[in-house]
Formats: C-alpha cells, sequence, structure tokens
C-alpha cells in the first residue's frame, strides 16, 4: 500500500504550485452585454466561436436588448464583480493537470452567458474553456424555480472549477463500452478520484456535489450499500434501469425500501466506485495516467475493495 505523508504531500502541493500557469480570465459575458452595433463585427472578429454563422448581426444586436438578457447579464455581473478567488482555483487546477499530463497546454478561459444552459455549463477544447456564469448565480436564485432542487443545489460558483476539472476528467479517461452497473461505477470512480488529484483544495462534499449531511450518510452506509448490490447482483448486471437509481443524478438513490430512499443521496454508484478506485490506488504502484485508461475488471480484481463498517 503506498501512503503520502503529509510532508511529501506538502512538498508535492509546493512543486506543483511553482508550476504558476499563467492564466487570464476573458470575460466575454461583460463585453458582450455592452457591445453597440457597429462594434459588434469587432467583437465577432475576437471571437468567431462564440457566434453561430446561421444568424445574422440583427439577431446578436437584439439579443443584447432583450429585457431578459439585460437581467441575466445584470445578474452575473452582480454576482461575479470579483472573479479573483475562481481564477486562483482555475490556476491551481491547471497546475496540477501540467504536472500530471505534460502535454497539458491551458487554453483560454472565456466566461459567457448560456440561457441558464445549466446541462452544458462548461465546455472545453483542446484551446478554450468556455464557462457559463448564468449557471452558477447560487442554488437559491430565481432563474432556477424551475430546476429541480437536486440540481439547482450545485449551481453555484464554488463548483465551477469542480465542473471544469470534471470536464478534463472525461477528456483523459478511457473505459471501454459500459455494458455493466459496476463499468458505470468505475467511470465515475475515476471522474471522482481525478478530482481528487487535481482539485485537492476543494472538499470530498465538493468534488462530488454532495452536501456534508449526504457525504456523511453515504460514509455512514458504506457497508450497508455494498452489501445490497452484492446480495442483489446488481454489479455484473446490464440493466439499464440501475443506471437512474444508482448512477444519473437524482433526488435519492433507488433502493425501493421505504426507510432508506428518501434519507439517501442520489449517485450512490458513483460514491462507491469512487471507494473502490481508491482503495485500487492504495493497493498497487500505479500513475494517475494509468488508472485512468486501465479497465473495470483490472480495476476491481486488484482493488481488494472493504467497505467501511
Amino acid at each position: 500500500m503506498i501512503t503520502i505523508s503529509c510532508k511529501d504531500e506538502n512538498t508535492l502541493e509546493t512543486e506543483i504550485a511553482n508550476i504558476n500557469i499563467d492564466i487570464k480570465i476573458e470575460r466575454f459575458d461583460l463585453l458582450f452585454a455592452k457591445t453597440i452595433p457597429e462594434n459588434l463585427p469587432k467583437l465577432k472578429k475576437a471571437y468567431p466561436f462564440m457566434f453561430s454563422e446561421k444568424y445574422k448581426d440583427s439577431f446578436w444586436i437584439a439579443k443584447i436588448a432583450d429585457t431578459l438578457q439585460v437581467q441575466l447579464f445584470e445578474a452575473v455581473k452582480n454576482e461575479f464583480k470579483d472573479f479573483d478567488e475562481t481564477a486562483l482555483e482555475i490556476k491551481s487546477l491547471f497546475n496540477h493537470l501540467k504536472y500530471y499530463f505534460p502535454e497539458f497546454d491551458p487554453p483560454r478561459v472565456i466566461t459567457t452567458t448560456s440561457d441558464v444552459d445549466y446541462r452544458n455549463r462548461v465546455i472545453i477544447t483542446d484551446t478554450i474553456a468556455i464557462l457559463a456564469l448564468d449557471a452558477y448565480l447560487g442554488s437559491e436564485h430565481e432563474f432556477y424555480g424551475g430546476i429541480p432542487k437536486y440540481i439547482s443545489k450545485n449551481l453555484k460558483k464554488e463548483q465551477i472549477t469542480v465542473d471544469l476539472a470534471e470536464a478534463y476528467a472525461k477528456k483523459y479517461i478511457f473505459q471501454g463500452q459500459h455494458k455493466t452497473l459496476l463499468d458505470e461505477m468505475i467511470y465515475f470512480g475515476k471522474q471522482l478520484y481525478f478530482k481528487d488529484v487535481v482539485i485537492p483544495f476543494k472538499t470530498e462534499a465538493e468534488r462530488i456535489g454532495y452536501t456534508k449531511g449526504q457525504l456523511d450518510w453515504a460514509i455512514a452506509n458504506e457497508s450497508y450499500i455494498w452489501r445490497y448490490f452484492v446480495e442483489r447482483e446488481l454489479l455484473f448486471s446490464t440493466d439499464s434501469k440501475l443506471l437512474g437509481r444508482f448512477i444519473n443524478p437524482a433526488p435519492f438513490s433507488k433502493f425501493y425500501l421505504e426507510e432508506i430512499d428518501t434519507d439517501s443521496p442520489g449517485r450512490l454508484g458513483q460514491y462507491i466506485g469512487w471507494q473502490i478506485v481508491k482503495a485500487y490506488m492504495e493497493q498497487n504502484d500505479v500513475t494517475l495516467k494509468d488508472m485512468l485508461i486501465t479497465s473495470t475488471e483490472d480495476i476491481f480484481n486488484n482493488s481488494k475493495f472493504k467497505p467501511r463498517k
């Protein structure tokens, strides 16, 4: 088993911080909101990828003046008057990515608004990372009234770097076909372990998008959840309904047991997958990069996973 002492961990974090990647946040949202018609061509030239060619200039000019858009711009401007703290977190994330993936080139980081398209709040390519700030106005924001609570609770600025780390996790993970529940569990376990490594400054609850209470519940019930999966032979099941019960975002996990369901957080399959991947990394001398492309079977068989009692 590999253990890292606090001293080694501090040395590592100092080494990573010294990479000191230079990042600049480009506030496209502010530029777009105050653009006047005669300056639009200039903005389009600077940010061609932010303007779909199927729309004429008149569409963008009307959008800037639209009442709802103006409210959106104002809400974002008020919530993100100061972007310094988030920028520091993004810088730290990029330093960690550069350390573990030397080929990583920091992208241009561009903020925008997206009509509260919370499903696509972070988009990355090899050269740009786009952050839709109107999806991070705070879980109780009036714009989120029609969004289920289990989703809106994470629409807050503290989750921006977590979501950005997740987007990079998806880029670096390779896993064959997802056939079984265990495949899905390990895939999300890899994502969460990736976040452990590249955003260690975030809490475990933030990394999985749980409240502290939800994470405490998962920890306290870990052996019960594991027993449930094993006894009902769910791990190697290909029943797609299991995704809705234990993997996909949901208000709670569905054990179909009245005394448990309403107390449980959703996505407990992801949580258990995370614990299996952690156990695998503790038991084996493997780099982060290699683990991300290791098969479900190898990780599961070599993890010696035992749930917390």
